[in-house]
């Protein structure tokens, strides 16, 4: 229906309003729907995102998002908490405990998932939590090898890949 066809009507029935005014009334609400959702990846970025490194814009979006939404609010903080965790620290495997005890005091079932997975292999978790020590090279070296495989697949044997791998090794980049 058209705007006019529309104020036409509604005169009828008692409008004193102008046209102006009611084309402002009909696309009030229009920018906020015309405005395209927060894809997942970028609202986990957010949440993810040490607070200190967004900006005001991100930061207005993501407390919109969770001042809508008290799940969502409840998820943000319990991720960002996990995150100071991430940090080796004598008191870590006691702070663990206690985020894990808050995580279930909530209706969160993904994260309740995720305290499942923590439980299985408690000690290894505590270990990474509160010791200085990683195998995040040796893992580096797991993943550069899986690729260089990949790359080769069907291509040469055993000698060319020990080649390359040795030569990576030795020239990382």
């Amino acid at each position: 229906m058209a705007v006019a066809q529309l104020l036409r009507d509604i005169k009828v029935l008692g409008y004193t309003g102008t046209s102006n005014l009611l084309h402002r009334y009909i696309n009030q609400d229009r920018v906020e729907a015309d405005r395209r959702p927060i894809s997942p990846r970028s609202l986990t970025g957010l949440i993810l995102t040490d607070p200190a490194h967004l900006s005001d814009k991100q930061r207005g979006l993501l407390d919109e998002i969770t001042g809508r939404c008290p799940e969502m609010k409840a998820l943000t903080g319990h991720t960002r908490n996990f995150a100071t965790l991430l940090r080796p620290a004598a008191g870590n495997a006691d702070r663990l405990e206690a985020w894990i005890d808050a995580v279930r005091a909530e209706d969160l079932p993904h994260l309740h998932s995720f305290t499942r997975g923590l439980d299985q292999d408690r000690a290894a978790v505590a270990a990474a939590l509160t010791l200085p020590f990683h195998n995040g090279r040796t893992e580096g070296v797991n993943t550069r090898t899986k690729q260089l495989m990949r790359q080769m697949y069907g291509r040469a044997g055993f000698e060319l890949l020990r080649h390359r791998i040795l030569l990576r090794l030795n020239h990382p980049s």
